[in-house]
């Protein structure tokens, strides 16, 4: 089984950072993980992406031209990147940013206004975990406990965001189940 998810957005939203948590997570159950991040030198405001790749095999190529996922956190994303996801595959679209659709028939969209999920949570800036949390509870690439477990242990080091993120992390997933 080998699965590749590419995140993408713009830089700012947390792309690398969901990347990552997604590959900790699954590293920690076990998988084989590579994680490339992608970003233009305007990190902030500038398109930024990242491919994981899962396997329990090991990984022949970390560089992946069709995805088996997306998780597009903005429309000049889900543009560029929706008809390389292979046929079967998930798009997760932030509906608070895209107003549009894939216009695919072959793959499973996944619809959430992450945005507006995580300002009603406490900060926008926890978009990336809203996101993260519903593609991944519709997915099913690694445990949910696992994975919010990792995203506990990256802000260990800031405690007071921690219930801010658990917060984000458990509308994510709600959203992906009314989903």
């Amino acid at each position: 089984m080998q699965t590749e998810i590419k995140f993408a957005g713009f830089g700012g939203q947390g792309i690398l950072l969901s990347a990552k948590l997604l590959a900790y997570a699954a590293m920690k159950q076990g998988f084989f993980v590579a994680w490339v991040p992608s970003y233009g030198p305007e990190m902030r405001g500038g398109t930024a992406y990242c491919t994981v790749v899962i396997s329990d095999k090991r990984i022949g190529s970390p560089i992946i031209k069709n995805p088996s996922h997306l998780v597009a956190m903005n429309r000049p994303s889900l543009e560029k990147f929706a008809n390389d996801v292979k046929p079967g595959g998930v798009i997760f679209i932030n509906s608070s940013l895209i107003p549009t659709r894939s216009e695919r028939d072959d793959i499973t969209e996944l619809i959430v206004p992450a945005n507006d999920i995580a300002t009603k949570a406490g900060s926008i800036r926890a978009a990336n975990i809203v996101a993260l949390s519903a593609f991944v509870a519709k997915t099913k690439i690694v445990d949910l406990e696992l994975l919010k477990n990792c995203v506990k242990n990256e802000f260990a080091a800031k405690a007071k965001i921690i219930p801010l993120n658990m917060k984000a992390f458990d509308e994510g997933v709600n959203s992906a189940n009314n989903n």
